[in-house]
């Protein structure tokens, strides 16, 4: 998987490319643990629209990114989920769990509208 990172908006938005599987949880954990450690940042989009497949890693990834923004008082934000990864999270019952947007833009202006 492919991750990439940019600020927009005060949010930190990294986008997935590929499979969210095994070492690439991994990969992201690690990532958004640095970003979350750096500059006081609270907020992350997810950007999904290239993610084509997820595994129990992924899931247990998204949980866990879930509470470590909720410790910094901030949230977790999934934009553009293709729907392969919608109907995996409606078929484990996490769908709820997550504030889901249909654009990265609406996601982004979700964590403003909140922090403002």
């Amino acid at each position: 998987m492919r991750i990439t990172e940019r600020e927009q908006a005060g949010a930190t938005v990294l986008a997935l490319a590929g499979e969210f599987v095994g070492e690439a949880a991994a990969q992201l954990r690690k990532q958004a643990s640095r970003r979350l450690a750096t500059d006081g940042r609270r907020d992350i989009v997810l950007d999904c629209t290239e993610v084509y497949g997820i595994d129990s890693a992924g899931l247990e990834t998204l949980l866990w990114l879930q509470d470590a923004c909720a410790e910094r008082l901030g949230h977790v934000r999934l934009a553009a989920c293709p729907a392969t990864l919608d109907t995996v999270l409606r078929v484990t019952r996490l769908a709820g769990q997550f504030d889901r947007h249909a654009s990265v833009d609406e996601a982004v202006a979700a964590a403003h509208t909140l922090a403002g």
